[in-house]
Parts: structure tokens; sequence; C-alpha cells
């Protein structure tokens, strides 16, 4: 009698863990279903950042790029206004050169004087010179992947078209 005791006690306690087992299971089950939806939206939003990187500079292959450099430019920055009362206020100026990358390839770039912007360069100075005014000596120092996207996006609806698919700044002097 013994032997039967213990046997249905072992009998039940194997019934308790399957049922214990079976909940835990179906509770894992869903929490991992929505980790594995969470990583795959996170790996597609990566996917699409670094796709949306390609599509810029480096779709272009170097040889058909041709560049056009603006030497030299000095331009006055915007006043700071957080100056303290009492302070004499200074000219914040900065001193750069751009230059400016183009598709050879883009149906454009041969309208455009097919790499000589010469003719345009005083329009191009124009476009430059109020980007970059708009930034103050701090912003300017903090912002120049800021200023090089504003600069491009300004010369691309300058010549309403993206063959300039590129703006470097070369050792910009801010003072």
């Amino acid at each position: 009698m013994k032997k039967n005791l213990i046997s249905i006690l072992i009998l039940a306690l194997l019934i308790v863990n399957i049922v214990l087992t079976a909940i835990m299971m179906f509770s894992v089950t869903s929490t991992n279903s929505k980790t594995a939806a969470l990583v795959t939206d996170i790996a597609s939003a990566i996917s699409l950042d670094i796709e949306g990187m390609r599509s810029g500079a480096s779709a272009v292959p170097l040889e058909n790029t041709v560049t056009y450099t603006i030497a030299d430019m000095t331009i006055l920055l915007k006043d700071d206004t957080n100056t303290e009362e009492g302070t004499e206020k200074k000219d914040h100026y900065a001193q750069l050169t751009v230059v400016l990358s183009m598709d050879n390839r883009h149906e454009d770039f041969a309208a455009n004087g097919s790499g000589d912007l010469s003719s345009r360069e005083d329009l191009i100075k124009g476009r430059i010179s109020d980007v970059v005014g708009k930034y103050t000596l701090n912003e300017a120092k903090q912002n120049t992947q800021a200023i090089t996207s504003d600069i491009l996006n300004s010369i691309q609806g300058l010549f309403d078209s993206d063959f300039i698919f590129e703006v470097t700044l070369v050792s910009p002097l801010y003072m």
C-alpha cells in the first residue's frame, strides 16, 4: 500500500510539473515573439539608414566625380545675442574653402557648364554666404555637418538639380 501511495504522489507531482511547464512555455513564447518583432523592426530601420547613406555621395564613383573649388571665402557670422551687457560686441567670421562635387554622368551636368561654374560663381558664393551667415560662432563650430547640408540644399535649389551631390568645407576657420 505504501508503494501505491508513493506512486500516486509521484504521478500527481508529474502532472503538476507538466502543467507548470506548459504555462511557462506559453508565456515565454509570446514574449519571445514580441522580442523577435522588435529586433526585426530595429534591424530594418538600421538597414534603411545604411541604404539611405549609400544613395548620396558614395553612390557616385570617384571616376565620375568632378570638383569645383571656391577658395578662401570670408563670411560674417550672425551676432551672438548671449553676450553680457557692458561687453563690447565683437564680429566673428568664418574663413573657408568650399569644394563642390558633381556627377559628370548627370543629365544636368552638361547643361550647367560641364563642371565649369565660374560664370555662376558669384551666385554660388551668395548662397554660401547666406547659409553660413545664419550661424553664430558657437553654432558654426558645433554644426559643420549641418552647414554643409544646408549649403548643398541651397545650391541644389539654385540650379534646380542634384548634379552637385556633395559639399565639402576644407579647413574651416572660425574667428
